[in-house]
This record gives structure tokens, C-alpha cells and sequence, in this order.
């Protein structure tokens, strides 16, 4: 087996395996959001099954363009722990939605070559990808810390307690669809709010992994890609603002917790700019 780790012997590096596995992702990720947002009402003929209403398709589409810039900066960043906290919540989505897929088969157009894509991606991607990162993180056991400050303990609370919300909503959404299905600001089935599970689970899980972290610069990329998704899915609400019901209070929840989310990336950001964050020579600012 080729060694993979550098002639420095820093084991913070991201390896081949790992850099080519996110490349190949990326074309993937970049054309299901050109599938699901640009052509939010043509699902049907286009996608692995036909996602009613266009609403939940701009939400699903944007989260994979923010997964496309994320694995696009693993694909190319030099440095491991840039981008270690995203790898196993992306885990935890493909996972639910391989239990979504095989819990609604009946719901997807078999044959379609988005299906078989769909398929085989989450099929294969929750066993794949804790490998890749099992392998990096392995790597960098026994590393020293460099200088970086960690994140004050008040936004790792914050962040700790909103990651903790949204994988509680992702857990009720994945087993009691049903439950949640009547409060939701617009018209879901089974299958979408389990989509939505997979979605909650990946934000909620970066959360909680930077409130372990701590470190800035492993939060910086996770959130960067996260800025990415709630914009286009805030964008999305106002695209498709006549499958949401805008007289509920549901929906200004819902807004109220993506608005609220990116105060606290907001408030991340502002933090490590004011206090001269100290890392490795190439860290990001």
C-alpha cells in the first residue's frame, strides 16, 4: 500500500484517496442542484423521483450546492482538519437517505438514470466516506496542537444547542414523519420529510463537531458551505412563496432558525477576524 502521509511527516494532510473521492462527487452534487433548483418543477422527468412541491426541491437543491463547494475545497485544501468536520455528517445524510430510498422505493422512477445514480450514491457513500475519514483522522493522532484559539466558550454553547435542536428535529422527522408533517410551513409526504432529516442531521452534526472542535479554522469550511445552503434555501422561499403558508407561525420559525443560524456563523466569523486567530502558516482567515 502507498504511504500517503507527507515527507514532512505531518499527518494533517488530506489524502489522495480522499481528494479523488470528493472530486468525483462534486460534478455529481453541481448537476443535481442544476436538476433540483433551476428546474424545480420538472422533477419528474429530470430527478430520481418527482419532488412535490417545488419548494422541496430548492431546499435539497441548495444543500447539495453547498455540499459541492465543501467537497470542492476538500478536493484541493491542504491541510485535513480544513475540512474533517464535515465528513461524518455528510455520512449521516447519505445514510438517511438510503433509508429514505429504501423505505419509499415504491415512490422513485426506476430506470431513470438520476434514480440509479441516487441509488448507488447512497447505497454505497455511508460505508465509503467513514472509511476516507477514518483513514485522515488516524493520520493526525498524536499531532501536536498548533497555537489556535479555540472559539469562545458562549458561541460553542450556541452552537452546541442549535446543532443539538436540529438533529433533535432530524430524529423525529426520520421516524414520525407524521408527527411533524402537519406543522411544517409547506406540503410534505413521507419521503420529503425524511429528506429533511438528512438534511437537519447535516447541519446539526457540523454544529455539534465545531463545539468539540472548537477551532475556527475546521469550522470555517462546514460553514462557508452552509451559508452557501441556507441563502439559496431563503432565496427558495421567496421563488416558491406560494407553496408556503405565510400565515403560520411555523414558517417564521422556520425562518427565524435559518436567519438565526447564520447569525451565529456570522458571529463565529466576526470573532476569529477581532481576536488575530493564530494557526498553521496557511490557515484560512
Amino acid at each position: 500500500m502507498v504511504n500517503e502521509s507527507t515527507s514532512d511527516g505531518s499527518g494533517d494532510r488530506v489524502f489522495l484517496t480522499t481528494r479523488v473521492l470528493s472530486a468525483l462527487i462534486v460534478p455529481i452534487l453541481v448537476a443535481a442542484f442544476m436538476m433540483l433548483y433551476l428546474f424545480s418543477g420538472d422533477t419528474g422527468r429530470l430527478f430520481a423521483w418527482p419532488v412535490k412541491p417545488p419548494m422541496s426541491a430548492l431546499m435539497l437543491g441548495g444543500t447539495y450546492l453547498g455540499g459541492a463547494y465543501f467537497f470542492t475545497i476538500a478536493a484541493t485544501t491542504r491541510r485535513w482538519h480544513y475540512v474533517s468536520l464535515g465528513f461524518l455528517p455528510v455520512t449521516a445524510f447519505a445514510a438517511i437517505l438510503g433509508i429514505a430510498t429504501i423505505l419509499h422505493w415504491d415512490r422513485f422512477t426506476h430506470g431513470h438514470i438520476s434514480f440509479e445514480l441516487w441509488a448507488f450514491l447512497y447505497f454505497t457513500l455511508p460505508f465509503v466516506i467513514p472509511v476516507v475519514w477514518y483513514r485522515n483522522w488516524r493520520a493526525t493522532q498524536g499531532l501536536k496542537e498548533t497555537d489556535e484559539r479555540k472559539l469562545p466558550r458562549v458561541l460553542r454553547v450556541a452552537t452546541a444547542v442549535l446543532g443539538g435542536v436540529l438533529v433533535a428535529a432530524s430524529i423525529v422527522l426520520l421516524l414520525f414523519p407524521d408527527v411533524m408533517i402537519p406543522f411544517w410551513p409547506w406540503a410534505l409526504t413521507a419521503l420529503t420529510a425524511r429528506v429533511l432529516a438528512a438534511m437537519f442531521a447535516l447541519s446539526g452534526l457540523v454544529g455539534l463537531g465545531v463545539t468539540v472542535d472548537g477551532r475556527w479554522s475546521a469550522a470555517r469550511t462546514p460553514f462557508q458551505a452552509q451559508i452557501i445552503s441556507i441563502a439559496l434555501i431563503l432565496l427558495g422561499l421567496v421563488i416558491a412563496r406560494g407553496d408556503v403558508a405565510w400565515s403560520r407561525w411555523e414558517t417564521w420559525l422556520f425562518v427565524a432558525g435559518l436567519l438565526l443560524e447564520l447569525a451565529v456563523i456570522g458571529w463565529a466569523a466576526a470573532w476569529a477576524r477581532g481576536s488575530s486567530v493564530v494557526g498553521p502558516p496557511d490557515a484560512p482567515a
